[in-house]
């Protein structure tokens, strides 16, 4: 019997290599002999980085940096195992966790150490990146990052801007002549499971701007500056990316990335799954075991299992859902792709009880639907 193990991360408790772990010992109580594939998987958003490079054989990297506030921070990048192929995660070198509560400010931070990230890839060699968005403290529009890669952002006396979203409405001129040559050469696909434009009433600040700190009078100036930018990046690059969906991930970034590299952006679980070649690890499988922290509704919207589960159907091969909790809706993933579906949870617990245990439920829900699949099997 082969069997894949391919969880999301159970956020909160568990990363999806653990999970993968706790699942496997499940399996082995029922199946002792299976062939068990441990495929960690994520939607391109938190844990993309250990999943990928667990998932490949891959190895952690780790630089300091510029952090969002201009502090020094030490941030985790990946090469997978191809060798080849570099993996980022913006949030380790940008993200809304490197910055204390009381200390959030989107005018003020910079994504001038996911820039830098981008450059430590390039030094290695690599020409083939990955970048996961998401948990971003930022406002600039990538604007940092470009300058860490050469770009130079000048005001009307010819000097550079400071960092941050705010300094981008006096942006007067991009200077495009000291531009790392090696991004023409390099592939970045980009995971971006958000379709907002980088302003206007959907745009970044509007939408994200709040949960990094932005009061609505921040909000506006945000808006206003990133279409100073917007304007001045497109007379640079001739590119016109503002209204494009996915512009406003991570403060912008998406857009950012969209002008001065060659990103494209890609749902998030479509990434991780062909960077891991998922379909070709299901030749021969026997089923497919995944799982996430909590299920609902949502999850029909380009979350893991679901990804999981339709790349699984398309092969052939059964998929079953352990949740953390099943959520108002979770019943609808059963009409995408996943054939069974339970909680780990075998009883009323809090929530506290069941994030000290997790690995322990995990296993033993494990456990448990094997021996339903394996009941199923002698029928």
């Amino acid at each position: 019997m082969r069997i894949i193990v391919a969880p999301d991360s159970y956020k909160g408790s568990l990363d999806a290599v653990a999970v993968a772990r706790a699942m496997e010992r499940g399996i082995r109580t029922v199946f002792q002999d299976a062939e068990i594939v441990k495929v960690p998987i994520a939607d391109g958003g938190e844990g993309t980085l250990e999943a990928l490079v667990a998932a490949t054989g891959g190895m952690l990297m780790q630089e300091k940096v510029t952090g969002p506030m201009g502090r020094p921070v030490n941030a985790r990048w990946g090469i997978l195992g191809d060798g080849a192929t570099g993996v980022i995660e913006m949030a380790e070198a940008s993200g809304l966790p490197l910055v204390p509560a009381g200390q959030r400010n989107p005018l003020r931070t910079t994504t001038y150490g996911t820039g830098e990230l981008i450059k430590a890839a390039l030094d290695r060699g690599l020409r083939k990146l990955i970048i996961g968005l998401g948990g971003s403290a930022t406002n600039d529009g990538g604007a940092g990052m470009a300058q860490a890669l050469g770009v130079k952002l000048l005001d009307d006396t010819g000097e550079e801007l400071p960092p941050g979203g705010a300094a981008l409405r006096g942006l007067h001129h991009i200077d495009l002549s000291q531009l790392d040559p090696r991004l023409a050469d390099t592939r970045i696909d980009v995971a971006c499971d958000v379709n907002n434009p980088l302003c206007g009433p959907r745009g970044a600040s509007a939408v994200y701007g709040p949960q990094k700190g932005a009061e609505p009078v921040m909000v506006q100036r945000l808006d206003e500056a990133l279409h100073a930018f917007a304007v001045k990046a497109r007379e640079a690059t001739g590119r016109d990316i503002a209204e494009q969906p996915g512009a406003g991930a991570a403060g912008g970034l998406g857009a950012g990335l969209l002008y001065f590299t060659n990103a494209r952006l890609m749902p998030g679980i479509r990434l991780v799954l062909d960077a891991v070649e998922f379909e070709r690890r299901l030749e021969g499988a026997d089923f497919v075991l995944t799982g996430e922290g909590a299920t609902d509704a949502q999850t029909t919207n380009g979350k893991a299992p679901v990804g999981v589960a339709a790349a699984a159907r398309r092969a052939g091969v059964p998929a079953v859902c352990l949740s953390g909790s099943l959520g108002q809706g979770a019943e609808e993933v059963l009409n995408h792709g996943i054939d069974g579906l339970m909680s780990i949870v075998p009883g009323p617990m809090d929530l506290p009880s069941c994030l000290a245990a997790a690995e322990e439920l995990v296993e033993a829900a494990s456990a448990r639907m094997c021996r339903l699949i394996r009941i199923g099997m002698q029928l």
